[in-house]
């Protein structure tokens, strides 16, 4: 980068800053609460709109897996393990089954982690084929519809595809004893195999209590303009670069590396989180699925979501107006990232940061314990509960048969 641009950069990086500096204390006396339909249904109230039958399957599909790696607690599936405990205390749930209106089948398809913390989900189609096979054996409700008034929790990085490479989860498609139950999942992607139709797509986990701890004083200035932390290439799963993030990510850093308006690096510092309530924007690029715990944290910390992910399904976007608080930038567009964030004004990013300031966007997003009004627990209930009735077409008749047991790669169909 030559004199005449870093100077030119440093000047844009300067008037933004001025810009945002001379408003920013209307940002902190105002929130903005979102308008419309959107906003009605992010403040529903699921209780009494729906009840919640819980199968109390042997330990061995949940809680013998969490004792036996407890780390499965912190990591960035652990949706499923705190949905568990929070269906078992709410008040939607309901000991008899005759009422119920779903199903839940508590399996912790994600709490097999390899010593450095990865969850392989080799197992999870044996171990998910077995929990449905004890329920419709010892139950009748999921023999009734095949399982399309149950819901289950799938938060890995391809869902109920079950693998982590997405050659292979296409491949392999969504566990076919799956097919008519709802699936609650982070992964979202439209037009994608692993992306059942009618899934509740949802945040991935981020340590609230973690963040409560590093939250700063609500009138520091955002002195750094764009910022990220993170991989740029995997180089252990892709040794030849471009397959990781399709590229997007070394993208940035090979176009953004010497920027001043970019504060990005490999490094993960102990003020991390301090850093993004100092940012203006927060880059959240795809990586090998198209979210990232990078989403929650920047919504939480009121940083503007930078959404380079083409197609991506993002988290109860019926009731989050992502579009009026993220950007939006295409993969093919990184190489233009510096030219698209300083051109937007800057009444447009004090209305992001007041909409992101309301705190009712943020608790959307997170999995508290105990449980709170309005958070991710509870947006999971409202898409459910929208589901609802449930149409008469779900239940088969006498006889009926629409499922495959035996479909699906030869070694999913072992014992587990």
């Amino acid at each position: 980068m030559g004199s005449g641009t870093w100077i030119l950069a440093l000047l844009v990086l300067q008037s933004v800053f001025d810009g945002i500096y001379g408003l920013e204390q209307e940002v902190n006396r105002r929130t903005e609460r979102i308008s419309g339909s959107a906003g009605d249904v992010l403040e529903d109230d699921p209780v009494g709109r729906l009840k919640v039958f819980v199968y109390e399957l042997p330990s061995k599909y949940n809680k013998k897996i969490l004792h036996k790696d407890p780390r499965c607690l912190n990591h960035m599936f652990a949706a499923e393990i705190y949905m568990h405990r929070f269906l078992l205390s709410s008040p939607v749930r309901t000991l008899n089954p005759e009422e119920a209106d779903w199903f839940y089948a508590p399996v912790y398809t994600t709490c097999d982690l390899t010593p450095s913390g990865l969850p392989l989900p080799f197992k999870s189609p044996r171990m998910m084929r077995s929990a449905i096979e004890l329920i419709s054996t010892n139950w009748p409700y999921w023999n009734r519809t095949e399982g399309a008034d149950h819901f289950f929790v799938v938060p890995h990085d391809f869902g109920a595809c079950f693998h982590y490479q997405e050659e292979t989860a296409i491949e392999r498609g969504i566990l076919h004893l799956l097919k008519r139950a709802t699936l609650v999942q982070t992964f979202g992607q439209r037009n994608h195999v692993c992306l059942k139709d009618g899934s509740i797509t949802i945040p991935p986990y981020a340590p609230p209590q973690k963040m409560q701890t590093h939250l700063i004083p609500p009138d520091t200035p955002r002195s750094i303009f764009v910022y990220f932390r993170g991989l740029f290439y995997d180089v252990g799963n892709d040794p030849e670069g471009g397959y990781y993030a399709r590229g997007a990510r070394a993208s940035v850093w090979e176009n953004f590396k010497n920027n001043p308006l970019f504060d990005i690096s490999t490094d993960h510092p102990t003020t991390y989180y301090e850093d993004m309530q100092r940012a203006v924007f927060c880059l959240c690029p795809l990586g090998w699925a198209p979210w990232s715990p990078r989403l929650v944290e920047a919504v939480v910390f009121g940083c503007i979501p930078v959404v380079i992910a083409d197609d991506i399904v993002l988290p109860f976007a019926d009731a989050i107006p992502w579009e009026e608080i993220g950007v939006f930038v295409a993969e093919e567009d990184v190489p233009k990232l510096d030219t698209i964030l300083t051109s937007i004004p800057i009444e447009v990013i004090l209305r992001k940061q007041r909409l992101l300031a309301n705190p009712s966007m943020k608790q959307a997003m997170l999995f508290p314990q105990p449980a709170q009004p309005g958070d991710a627990f509870h947006q999971i209930l409202n898409g459910l509960a929208r589901k609802l009735p449930h149409d008469e077409g779900v239940f088969l008749k006498p006889g009926q048969k629409i499922l495959n047991w035996t479909a699906g790669p030869v070694g999913d169909l072992k014992p587990w």
